[in-house]
């Protein structure tokens, strides 16, 4: 049977669902996305005119991460200006353009909101710092020294050192568990819950369809500010948070209460859609717990693939395993890049092996059982770039030099023109690096390539978007081996078996009626390296 035929029949038989089930999202970073003015830095107007190449890919949404009025020491994760777009990206009329194109065009738009931190040049910031008893006195999270003038306790912050800062204004510390210019809220104060609530409507107002909260395992601390545990023995350390458990710094079960404040507002704006992230120890536990229900978020995602050293059946099964269908929890969303994390390909395997993994890699993600999110340049190939000392731009990276992978590497521009100055994202100076093999993967190259890796991620996105058991069945891992990962998708009476060979040898293969969709070579009875098959049973 044809796909097309195949999806036509099982489309007859599903009852609507709501749009970001299922969906593939986009993700912009928006520095490194398109640069029009020349200042090296990518803008909104870039966003808007390249909005074109991203809906030729068929996802559903896009995500925008921060544009945000910020000093910028974060990068835009340290926000000055909840309401506002900083001018290196443009102004907030550029911002509705973004949004109309999007709608234009059918795709969905969602945005980053940070509420565990703000900036420390937020005006609440400078008005909570001023005095303990101003109206805003207890918007961040004060606290006196110890008697010996020591911090109030033992935590540290995800950036390296205590998560206290002395401020002689106050005498007081505050907490932030991130850089010291990005001051932890106090969530636990309702005004503060009002006033980030306002936020959200702001940008519903705008237009927007939903939300991506970052860190939001971090908006809420233990108020009796208890010392974190020292950690298990064992693991990679490399700063001072490593050696705790963070029980009390972060993580408080309040947090799930605010969450449902905010989906009833979310949905009071109609079909609109709220994913959290969630990192850390106790992921898995926060991300049921932050999508249990009908009252709390929408979805969640983690970091399951994203510091992956390695891409393996087990690692498959284990991560689909822990989001069943029928176990009362929530709705997934995966990742195998963003611009926290190093690009995957040669994360995972060898550059001899890079075209055919990469398609395999694709299609492993079109074939996951939950909503994809797609990074920027991950359509392209695009590398991991050594990004040198002397150019880094990623705070954690520099303080933790050279212990902690660099970011940038991850956040570097994409590549439009493989011919033209600034590979076609700026006219000045980009402000990272290109990989040295980024030409080769530019836009135009393969948008001129039916090949191409961009062509492949088309017909991918295509495929889920047309079978439903793709895009909302059940998942059933049938075996995860060394090498080889099969697991079955149904809905409704579709039932479409994928095999994949992770692997850099053949495989055994057990061919069943003919193949829907295939990468790689498929021999009589074997599976050739980094390849894939999807079958109906």
């Amino acid at each position: 049977m044809h796909l097309a035929e195949l999806s036509s029949r099982q489309s007859a038989q599903s009852e609507p669902q709501p749009w970001w089930k299922g969906a593939v999202i986009y993700q912009i970073y928006p520095r490194s996305f398109a640069d029009t003015d020349g200042d090296g830095i990518g803008d909104l107007k870039g966003i808007e005119r390249n909005l074109d190449h991203v809906a030729s890919l068929g996802v559903d949404c896009i995500w925008i991460s921060p544009f945000f009025t910020s000093p910028m020491r974060d990068f835009g994760y340290d926000v000055a200006d909840h309401q506002d777009v900083d001018p290196i990206f443009g102004t907030i009329g550029d911002f509705d353009a973004v949004v109309a194109k999007a709608h234009g065009l059918g795709l969905k738009l969602i945005i980053d909101q940070v509420y565990s931190h703000s900036s420390d040049q937020h005006r609440w910031f400078g008005e909570s710092r001023s005095s303990r008893d101003n109206p805003r006195a207890d918007w961040y999270v004060w606290a006196d020294p110890k008697p010996d003038g020591s911090p109030p306790n033992n935590w540290q912050s995800v950036f390296g050192g205590p998560s206290w800062t002395w401020d002689a204004r106050r005498g007081q510390y505050y907490l932030h568990n991130f850089l010291p210019e990005q001051p932890d809220l106090n969530l636990h104060n309702p005004q503060v819950q009002e006033a980030l609530l306002e936020i959200t409507r702001f940008w519903l107002e705008r237009g927007v369809d939903g939300f991506r909260f970052d860190a939001i395992n971090f908006a809420m601390h233990d108020p009796e500010l208890r010392d974190n545990p020292p950690a298990d023995a064992g693991g990679k350390r490399t700063r001072p948070f490593d050696f705790q458990k963070h029980l009390y710094n972060q993580s408080h079960p309040s947090i799930a209460l605010f969450l449902e404040r905010i989906r009833a507002l979310v949905e009071s704006y109609g079909d609109r859609f709220a994913l959290a992230e969630v990192g850390g120890e106790r992921a898995l536990q926060e991300m049921h717990e932050y999508t249990a229900g009908s009252r709390r978020l929408h979805s969640a995602y983690g970091f399951d693939f994203l510091y992956a050293e390695r891409l393996t059946p087990a690692l498959v099964a284990q991560s689909a395993a822990q989001w069943p269908a029928d176990g009362g929890v929530g709705w997934p969303s995966w990742a195998f890049e963003n611009h926290d994390s190093p690009r995957a390909i040669p994360r995972w395997c060898k550059p001899q092996h890079r075209e055919p993994f990469a398609r395999a890699k694709m299609l492993l993600l079109g074939c996951l059982r939950g909503s994809i999110i797609l990074y920027q340049g991950e359509e392209l190939g695009l590398t991991q770039v050594e990004v040198p000392f002397d150019k880094l731009q990623d705070p954690e990276a520099i303080a933790n030099w050279p212990q902690t992978l660099s970011r940038d590497g991850a956040r570097t521009p994409i590549p439009w023109r493989s011919d033209a100055p600034g590979q076609g994202f700026t006219s000045g100076d980009p402000w990272l690096p290109f990989g040295e093999d980024h030409h080769q993967l530019a836009v135009d190259v393969q948008q001129a390539d039916p090949n191409s890796l961009l062509a492949f991620t088309r017909r991918v996105v295509a495929l889920r978007r047309r079978v439903p058991a793709l895009r909302w069945g059940t998942m059933n891992v049938v075996e995860a081996g060394r090498q080889k990962l099969v697991f079955e998708r149904a809905f409704g009476d579709q039932r479409l078996r994928c095999t994949f060979n992770l692997s850099d040898d053949e495989v055994p293969l057990s061919p069943h009626n003919g193949s829907l969709f295939r990468v790689g070579d498929v021999l009589a009875n074997a599976l050739g390296p980094f390849a894939a098959l999807i079958e109906e049973v």
